[in-house]
């Protein structure tokens, strides 16, 4: 949500002390100075320390990690190790077999050519979209943890974000992508659809691609702009309770735009869509983003003039979302 505040969490997790090596050597110091009790008193000092887990505490760590950050918590260690790595795998994947597909055809071009390789050529796009996905959803994340540190969990990659709605959109996109550059790839242009005395009129398919391309760009730039300038007045989800650090920010990137978190997914999704070539997923992006925004942004700046009064109503006025009809 922008320009709210995640609750601060975390303060009140169990903790053990481990004992200092200071107290140690006291104790048994004592202990052995000490007639009667010097057993006693050395058995208690040489009592190993465990963690939460019941396992040897490790030297030099005063105290174990936050409960949260065990496996299954909701700040789990292990899980973001996981989602990273996976992240990170299926960016490299991406960008290696953008490379590659996009090159067959000069590299085949040397044993004089291929039909087959011509046809599998514009199948980098698929590739590329697990690219920009995957440096999206670590970028939520990073963002969160870096300038929003009290509010990261593991649902801070949004990877299970509206599920699983949000995972078949992206299927059907790289599925429409695929029939579009086999069975359909003699199409002239992206809206084959239409009637063939509009096609001349369209744009071409390397001039939506590059469109396409910066469109992608800018908007995970701008997305991630406005988070790191809110800083702890985003949060992923909507705030109904106004909290102390919680603060209207109008300047920077909310200068020019009022909800540029919002801004910044919805023309980034468009964005993947213009590079896939997709006719049906561009529609059916834009309707159901455009109505999933046009919602949320009416409650959440319900909540804000509730937060901030007449001074979110003058910055509602003097700023636009920039999202068609918004």
């Amino acid at each position: 949500m922008d320009r709210s505040t995640g609750i601060d969490t975390g303060a009140t997790a169990p903790t053990l002390r481990r004992p200092s090596p200071i107290s140690t050597a006291s104790a048994a110091s004592s202990g052995s100075s000490t007639q009667g009790g010097n057993g006693a008193a050395s058995a208690a000092a040489t009592t190993p320390a465990v963690d939460l887990n019941g396992s040897p505490a490790t030297p030099g760590a005063a105290f174990p990690p936050d409960a949260a950050s065990y496996p299954g918590q909701k700040r789990s260690l292990a899980g973001i190790a996981l989602r990273a790595f996976c992240l990170g795998a299926a960016l490299v994947t991406g960008v290696f077999l953008t490379a590659v597909i996009a090159l067959l055809p000069r590299i085949f071009a040397t044993h004089g050519g291929d039909g087959l390789v011509d046809r599998l050529a514009p199948l980098w796009r698929l590739p590329f979209f697990l690219g920009a996905l995957s440096v999206f959803h670590f970028l939520e994340f990073w963002t969160t943890a870096r300038y929003n540190t009290q509010a990261t969990t593991v649902d801070s990659f949004l990877l299970t974000a509206n599920w699983p709605a949000y995972a078949i959109a992206h299927l059907a996109a790289s599925v429409e992508c695929f029939l579009r550059y086999t069975l359909l790839q003699h199409a002239p242009s992206l809206f084959f659809w239409l009637p063939s005395s509009v096609q001349p009129l369209l744009p071409a398919r390397t001039t939506v691609m590059l469109l396409g391309l910066v469109v992608v760009a800018v908007g995970q730039a701008v997305r991630t702009a406005a988070m790191v300038q809110a800083g702890r007045s985003f949060n992923h989800t909507i705030q109904r309770k106004r909290a102390t650090s919680h603060a209207l920010v109008t300047d920077g990137i909310y200068a020019w735009l009022r909800h540029p978190s919002y801004f910044g997914f919805f023309w980034w999704a468009l964005g993947t869509q213009l590079v896939l070539g997709n006719a049906v997923c561009l529609l059916g992006y834009t309707a159901v983003l455009w109505r999933f925004f046009s919602m949320r942004i009416r409650h959440e700046e319900q909540l804000l003039i509730r937060f901030f009064g007449d001074d979110y109503v003058q910055y509602q006025k003097r700023v636009g979302v920039k999202i068609p009809f918004i």
